[in-house]
């Protein structure tokens, strides 16, 4: 039987509004974007029930890296279940292993430990715990506007409008302007357990720090006795056009935190990845944290696939390439859409598009829906729109891409009346 469309489009929102979210449902019908994921197939995603087709420039934050159902991770977890299920975190895992030293083979420096879990929040949860376990420390600093995750520990370092409907901050919580050495400065002290960045914080709209912020927060944290974690969920796994967002600043942090991408588009998976001096807390704990679901071992080769894929330096010379021909080409949109469009923010297929007002972004979202690219703005920083294709299109596709955010502009310049 055919999983997909099994039911008219209708009776789908319903049903969805009545079991799961009201108020996504009527968000969407109300700017008749009420898009419903059906068949999906590398860059390109369909509606359900009827033939409209987007190309996916939102890409769920970096999740189809490899674009949807990549043939190769389809084909690892076939094998895989086979033979293996969830395992048992508590035990010794031969692939929990395996996966593990790979990352330890593709992480910055001496980062060689990983602590797996099922999602990006998870993670993060777990990089401010290690960090204050092994420190004694309570104060975590991260960057005003930016987003680490809806879950506990994770929750705290991210914007207010996200915590505060669910009551008081949490103790020990500080935030300072992104790229900003001062402000870093003048709030560090020696409580400090972590200082915690996005490489590129893409909710606050993906502003592109200075090439030297990473190594002076790193000596800052190292002179404090704090850590610095870097949180490459979004911007980890080639998306920047070098494996790691952060080697382009080559900085080793004491902890980096990545997910999303892993999972291939397939399997749930995220990383908690640490330099060998911390394990010792872990080796005095070593069950104080578990996970029933992260680092799963049916997930594991479909993780080891997708480390395989992404790290191919033809591959990472693909999306270099890829990179120039956004760049180009937004050279010639700006000339050609100056009332609207400011400039692309741009690491690799990190792209952000800024523009000249807060209202360009959710409108910009709706025009490029209507002219077939799945795109959404920054929500901390309404003025930019996300764009993050597969990294696995081709240059044709590319170029394509370039020609629907060319009518995108047009359309909501109309619509601003600008």
């Amino acid at each position: 039987m055919n999983p997909i469309g099994q039911d008219t489009k209708e009776n789908i929102i319903s049903r969805f509004s009545k079991h799961v979210s009201s108020g996504k449902a009527d968000f969407f019908e109300m700017f008749e974007m009420d898009f419903i994921f059906g068949r999906r197939e590398g860059p390109y995603v369909w509606d359900a029930v009827t033939s409209k087709r987007l190309i996916n420039c939102h890409s769920n934050g970096g999740v189809f890296n490899l674009g949807h159902r990549n043939p190769e991770i389809i084909q690892a977890l076939k094998d895989s279940v086979e033979e293996l299920d969830i395992g048992n975190h508590h035990l010794i895992s031969e692939h929990r292993a395996l996966l593990a030293e790979k990352m330890a083979d593709l992480t910055p420096g001496d980062i060689c430990y990983t602590v797996f879990g099922a999602g990006g929040g998870e993670a993060i949860d777990l990089a401010i715990k290690l960090a204050r376990g092994y420190t004694q420390k309570l104060k975590i600093i991260s960057a005003g506007g930016g987003y680490h995750g809806h879950t506990g520990l994770a929750l705290s370092t991210g914007d207010s409008k996200y915590r505060d409907p669910f009551g008081p901050p949490s103790p020990g919580f500080a935030q300072v302007p992104f790229d900003d050495m001062d402000a870093l400065e003048a709030e560090m002290d020696d409580n400090t357990a972590a200082v915690i960045f996005e490489t590129i914080p893409a909710t606050y709209g993906m502003p592109l720090p200075r090439k030297e912020f990473y190594a002076s927060a790193l000596d800052l944290c190292h002179r404090h006795g704090a850590l610095l974690i870097i949180d490459e969920i979004q911007t980890g796994l080639g998306r920047t056009g070098k494996f790691w967002g952060i080697d382009n600043f080559d900085v080793v942090p004491d902890i980096l935190v990545t997910g999303k991408g892993l999972s291939g588009g397939i399997y749930p998976m995220s990383a908690t990845c640490f330099r060998p001096k911390f394990e010792s807390f872990f080796n005095k704990n070593p069950f104080i944290h578990v996970s029933t679901f992260g680092g799963a071992e049916v997930g594991c080769p479909v993780a080891l696939k997708m480390l395989e894929i992404s790290s191919d330096p033809a591959f990472l010379n693909h999306v270099q390439r890829l990179a120039d021909i956004f760049r180009d080409g937004f050279k010639i949109l700006r000339d050609k859409h100056p009332e609207i469009l400011v400039d692309l923010r741009q690491l690799g297929l990190m792209m952000g598009v800024e523009m000249v007002n807060d209202q360009c972004g959710p409108v910009l979202s709706k025009t490029l829906f209507d002219n077939g690219i799945l795109s959404v703005y920054s929500n901390n920083n309404t003025k930019v729109s996300q764009l993050l294709p597969p990294l696995t299109i081709d240059i044709s596709l590319a170029e394509e891409i370039l020609e629907r955010m060319d009518q995108g502009l047009d359309a909501a310049k109309n619509f601003l009346n600008l």
